[in-house]
């Protein structure tokens, strides 16, 4: 089993907090987490509402089915019977030890408001993403922290050895983090994977959400996503698409990032005047995914250089997601376009405010307008402004002048 770094953070709050809910996609390992957790290091009995005979114990008598397990406990898939929530609301505030319930769904706790609203101030909230690349190469990343920190890697070095370096990166962005893909030795039956995982999520776990009268329409939907991944949404020009109302393309998308197979990334913007685009972009929540779902394989991904570019932002965005789970520093993700057109593709912020802002580049050698959009904000966030990075296909650190630095992708996970 690879070491998920979540695991110390979720570990850390069952030791001060009566419940912890680990929610997650399918697939992301959630199960296993939480196995290996109730084992070992938190011993717990196990309980999945996937089983029939759990599932109706827990619809019929939510209250009977709480007080009747021995604590601590682990319920799992816990979205699929909502009315429990009260229970161990009754339960945990009649007991506050910590670490009595632990909790996994493949369903956003903002999609089930009795969960939500009556564990209020009692529960903790983690999220389970596909492996990371640190995670699969067994390095528990700090690039967060360290770009913050400015503490940067030396020019003229490089952790990637591969000959190749950017035929290697493409190799990661099309395998992408699911575990069961990295079981999978061939590209044929990392195919089948993907397909019969799109099927089940689409047909089983929205269909449990909510009752969808056009239920054919999702997997056109989540492929029309998938070709605007790393780009500004346009609600209007979706729906044009799909010939759909855009009301009934909210509810959509609401339920698509509910299941964690999209993510939104919010603009940044302050109050200092300056005109500023406020529109989310778009990103599937992973590259191996999101190649599938366009058809794509690694040769084609680098004949074509714009695709490549949506593509990789896509990816680095998410390695970033992951990575703010662990970090110190609990950092915000964004990203930044003025309405004339400059733009950066990843802004972190930090808990007091200050800013990095990092651009994608699918190219090995850099310009000096490559940092143009860097220049922007930091005139935008003036003092805010820690510093800027570029991450490119390339081997080699590069300082582009005070505090803009070119960087290798693969020093997100060195």
């Amino acid at each position: 089993m690879l070491g998920r770094h979540a695991a110390w953070t979720f570990l850390d709050g069952l030791h001060d907090t009566p419940v912890v809910y680990l929610q997650g996609a399918r697939q992301t390992g959630k199960t296993t987490l939480v196995r290996a957790i109730a084992g070992e290091q938190h011993p717990a009995r196990y309980l999945t509402l996937d089983a029939a005979a759990v599932l109706a114990a827990a619809q019929d008598d939510p209250e009977g089915f709480i007080a009747g397990l021995e604590r601590p406990a682990v319920i799992d898939e816990v979205q699929r019977a909502p009315a429990v929530a009260l229970a161990i609301k009754l339960a945990v505030d009649a007991d506050r030890r910590p670490g009595q319930f632990l909790l996994t769904g493949s369903s956003s706790v903002m999609s089930l408001p009795r969960l939500a609203e009556s564990l209020a101030g009692r529960m903790e909230l983690h999220t389970l993403w596909p492996f990371s690349q640190g995670e699969l190469a067994g390095v528990r990343e700090t690039f967060i922290d360290r770009v913050f920190a400015a503490d940067l890697p030396a020019p003229e070095t490089s952790p990637e050895t591969a000959p190749d370096p950017e035929a290697a990166l493409v190799e990661r962005i099309c395998k992408g983090g699911y575990p069961e893909i990295h079981a999978r030795r061939s590209a044929g039956r990392r195919r089948a994977w993907f397909d019969s995982y799109v099927d089940s999520v689409l047909q089983r776990d929205l269909r449990d959400l909510a009752n969808i009268e056009r239920l054919s329409e999702m997997p056109r939907l989540l492929a029309l996503l998938a070709s605007r991944a790393g780009q500004l949404l346009n609600f209007a020009d979706l729906a044009r698409s799909l010939a759909i109302p855009q009301t009934t393309l909210k509810r959509y998308m609401a339920l698509m990032e509910t299941t964690f197979l999209v993510r939104l990334l919010p603009a940044w913007f302050s109050n200092v005047g300056k005109r500023l685009t406020k529109a989310p972009k778009l990103l599937l929540a992973d590259t191996g995914l999101l190649t599938h779902l366009l058809d794509v394989d690694s040769d084609r991904l680098r004949r074509d250089r714009t695709l490549l570019g949506h593509v990789l932002e896509n990816f680095v965005a998410m390695e970033l997601i992951k990575q703010i789970g662990w970090s110190e520093r609990r950092c915000k993700l964004f990203h930044f376009r003025t309405e004339s057109g400059a733009e950066v593709d990843l802004v972190l912020e930090d808990r007091a405010g200050r800013l990095v802002g990092m651009e994608v580049k699918g190219a090995s050698s850099l310009r000096k307008q490559d940092f143009r959009g860097l220049q922007a904000l930091a005139e935008t966030s003036g003092r805010r402004f820690v510093g800027g990075v570029v991450l490119y296909t390339g081997a080699t650190v590069v300082p582009f002048g005070r505090n803009l630095h070119a960087l290798p992708i693969s020093q997100l996970w060195a």
